[in-house]
């Protein structure tokens, strides 16, 4: 903890100058929970306009974590309304075609983990956040820690801003991490190439009526194929591999050059079920590589003034334990709850802290154990049982 300066912890808190990196999921749900009480609060967005929609495929928002902050932001109606409860649909086989699960939502049923597109979440969380609160075009070159306790953004168009609290919602990649701690990313052993198959109920009812409303998870030989329906109709496909960390750029794949690289991805499997290889035969042109990266399980550091983390800033960990959006919403809104009761800056920040490492760090080695289940012999089987067991202790 960096010394503390009185006058500045007692500034009440809808006079502070909140400043939150990144506008995504976590850091719209941060400012709009914010604003619900009255605290004010700018969002630095990198990209030149809302882009969201782009970035990511369906997202399962989950009822103790994600609709817990939608409720908190006063949305969570909204989203049920939205929501795809047929989404939660799960098939689960091995390279032969053979299933191990089937999970079809019932009718008028509803889970407690609907989907909805990354996009339409966006939309959703930005219809009702005042427009003035979001700044689009500010990439964010340097965060410079103040003597007392604030910070200095400098962005690369120029801007400069000064602030009380900087919250870095800025994924992966954050500039502001580093502020925090030396931990730094690590290359999961995991690579991925993003397929998409268009329309598909229209323009391929067969692999349509294979895949089903929600997730199919294809696993064998330490390599997976994972799909998913989207609500535009597309079926967005991972093919997995496990595999060095270069060896996207040096396999050997032409990507630009959409028929000769599904015809190459097409041998990696080459003794799979033919429904299986329809993912690839069917894809369209987009083709996009994508290595998964994750911090060390457990990351904590020395909380210091002004400044925090949310999201995959504060925890990235690899897709296999579904929480990643859910995590980065859940974070946004225990760190706005605790602005909100505590009006020493400090003390808000490490509560907030505190609570997030209980649960991500327990989510973040949920993530990494399954990363290494799914990839591993027999995962098929091995993923099956160990969904029973979850539904036993239910």
């Amino acid at each position: 903890m960096t010394n503390q300066h009185p006058n500045q912890n007692s500034k009440p808190n809808a006079n502070r100058r909140i400043a939150i990196i990144g506008g995504g999921p976590g850091g719209l749900t941060l400012a709009l929970i914010l604003q619900r009480h009255g605290i004010e609060s700018v969002i630095y967005e990198r990209e030149p306009v809302e882009s969201n929609r782009d970035h990511g495929g369906s997202l399962d928002i989950h009822e103790d974590s994600g609709q817990l902050a939608l409720k908190e932001a006063g949305l969570l109606e909204a989203f049920q309304a939205i929501a795809r409860y047929e989404g939660e649909d799960f098939l689960l086989v091995d390279k032969n075609g053979t299933t191990y699960r089937k999970e079809v939502a019932e009718g008028d049923k509803k889970g407690d983990r609907p989907e909805i597109d990354r996009g339409s979440l966006c939309e959703l969380l930005l219809s009702d956040l005042d427009p003035s609160r979001i700044r689009y075009g500010f990439k964010l070159i340097e965060a410079i820690s103040l003597e007392d306790g604030r910070h200095e953004l400098r962005f690369e168009n120029g801007h400069i801003d000064t602030v009380d609290l900087v919250v870095g919602a800025d994924g992966a990649f954050s500039r502001i991490r580093s502020l925090l701690t030396e931990s730094a990313i690590e290359y999961s052993g995991l690579s991925m190439v993003e397929l998409n198959v268009e329309d598909a109920a229209k323009i391929y009812p067969d692999l349509y009526a294979y895949n089903g409303r929600g997730k199919m998870f294809a696993l064998s030989d330490n390599k997976a194929i994972l799909a998913q329906l989207n609500g535009d109709g597309r079926i967005k496909v991972y093919l997995s591999f496990r595999a060095d960390r270069d060896w996207l750029d040096t396999n050997g794949i032409p990507l630009d050059q959409p028929a000769e690289a599904k015809r190459m991805l097409l041998n990696y499997f080459d003794d799979w079920d033919d429904k299986l290889k329809n993912y690839i035969r069917y894809a369209g042109d987009r083709i996009i590589p994508r290595r998964i990266y994750m911090l060390p399980v457990g990351l904590t550091w020395t909380s210091r003034q002004g400044i925090t983390l949310i999201g995959d800033a504060a925890h990235l960990m690899s897709p296999f334990a579904g929480e990643g959006v859910n995590l980065a919403m859940l974070d946004a809104s225990e760190l706005a709850l605790s602005l909100v009761r505590n009006e020493d800056l400090c003390e808000a920040v490490r509560e907030y802290e505190k609570k997030m490492y209980g649960y991500s760090s327990q989510s973040a080695k949920d993530s990494d154990e399954n990363l290494k289940l799914i990839f591993g012999d027999n995962a098929a089987e091995k993923l099956n049982e160990l969904f029973d067991r979850l539904q036993q202790h239910a």
